[in-house]
């Protein structure tokens, strides 16, 4: 019996010696930021901004600087993947105390200052997005396999004027599958300008169509 409980008394110290938990404030933090990205892109503006102050208040009350900062450069990169231009003065005024190289180099490639970016504190895919050639963006986009990072990387494509017509349609179609409003009605609205200029009847009523569509959802009757 007493060699019993010895053993049991091990298992549960090795059970113990593993890693630590993470703190309640990150936790609850990580979890309102990620509520805060699903209604912001689809566009239910209250809940999403319900959830994003208390991400903030969860890593302030904390006292975390760069914690805090690091989820205002997560607001600016969701609103900028909706073609927002969001200054991200937020993250900057944080970012003067306290933020990190990664997060520091993220801002720059957000807000494509690319010349100055430190790409190897990038991830993979943005880094190889920032070293590319132009002609190859539109391809390296469509690489990219996390919905949200594809969105981020096609939307700078686009504000730096090099994105294709497949590019605007890849991202309109990322943002359909996910349910993500605002930016699909960002793309397909480019995607009917597109074929306005081009004289596409058939495109441009099949566009015209589908935003209608997304501006007032059917309603089936009873």
């Amino acid at each position: 019996m007493k060699k019993l409980f010895v053993t049991a008394c091990l298992v549960l110290l090795a059970g113990c010696g593993g890693k630590a938990p993470p703190p309640d404030w990150k936790v609850d933090s990580s979890d309102l930021i990620e509520r805060y990205k699903t209604h912001e892109l689809r566009g239910e503006n209250i809940l999403a901004d319900r959830y994003f102050a208390q991400a903030v208040n969860a890593a302030g009350s904390a006292g975390q600087v760069a914690e805090t900062a690091r989820l205002w450069l997560v607001r600016c990169a969701v609103r900028r993947a909706s073609l927002d231009d969001d200054d991200c003065s937020e993250y900057l005024e944080l970012a003067k105390l306290e933020t990190t190289d990664e997060d520091r180099a993220y801002f720059q490639f957000i807000t494509l200052d690319w010349n100055g970016v430190n790409a190897a504190r990038l991830p993979k895919h943005y880094a190889a997005l920032v070293a590319g050639a132009a002609d190859q963006r539109n391809a390296q986009v469509a690489g990219i396999t996390a919905p949200l990072s594809r969105l981020l990387a096609a939307s700078l494509v686009v504000k730096r004027g090099e994105a294709d017509d497949a590019l605007l349609s890849l991202a309109a179609e990322t943002a359909s599958a996910e349910g993500w409003k605002r930016p699909l009605l960002v793309y397909l609205k480019l995607s009917e300008k597109r074929a306005s200029e081009r004289q596409d009847a058939p495109a441009l009523a099949a566009i015209q169509a589908r935003i209608r569509l997304v501006e007032q959802p059917f309603s089936a009757s009873p």
